[in-house]
């Protein structure tokens, strides 16, 4: 297991990762992105250390920001997407709480996804939507992300 360490008002957190399932949907959810980057302008990061504001830092698991991207090596901009995959340790009410802060704090959509069940929720400015056929779709943009593809052997 390994530990990223985020920071928040003055507190280093560390983010626990890296077990199998976790890792494995990081990778081919990366890959997926990666594929579509062109037809999607977009670019896709894992464990991005990005500023939401002043005194926090959070690391997404995978993140997307538009092609164009972003000055410096930390970005400053919310990404247009902010995905969380579940790790066994995290504590979903902790979890719902962070997207819901994400959200306040400009970052369109933040996606949960459960690693082993593929289950997840949308969080944005509307509050949380279940997606329940395990298909993420970016309102007003053609990005569409299958689970079920993603993770198909």
């Amino acid at each position: 297991m390994s530990a990223d360490r985020e920071y928040r008002d003055g507190v280093v957190l560390e983010r626990i990762g890296g077990e199998e399932r976790h890792s494995f949907l990081q990778a081919v959810l990366t890959t997926y992105l990666h594929q579509h980057r062109r037809d999607w302008a977009i670019r896709p990061y894992i464990s991005l250390t990005t500023k939401v504001r002043d005194g926090w830092y959070a690391i997404p698991d995978v993140c997307i920001y538009p092609a164009a991207g972003f000055e410096g090596p930390i970005p400053t901009v919310p990404p247009l997407l902010w995905v969380e995959i579940l790790s066994p340790q995290d504590r979903m009410a902790a979890v719902r709480r962070k997207a819901q802060d994400l959200v306040a704090n400009g970052v369109p959509h933040v996606w949960i996804v459960d690693p082993k069940s593929l289950e997840s929720e949308l969080w944005t400015v509307a509050g949380m939507e279940q997606v329940y056929d395990r298909t993420l779709r970016i309102p007003e943009s053609p990005i569409v992300i299958p689970l079920d593809e993603v993770v198909e052997d």
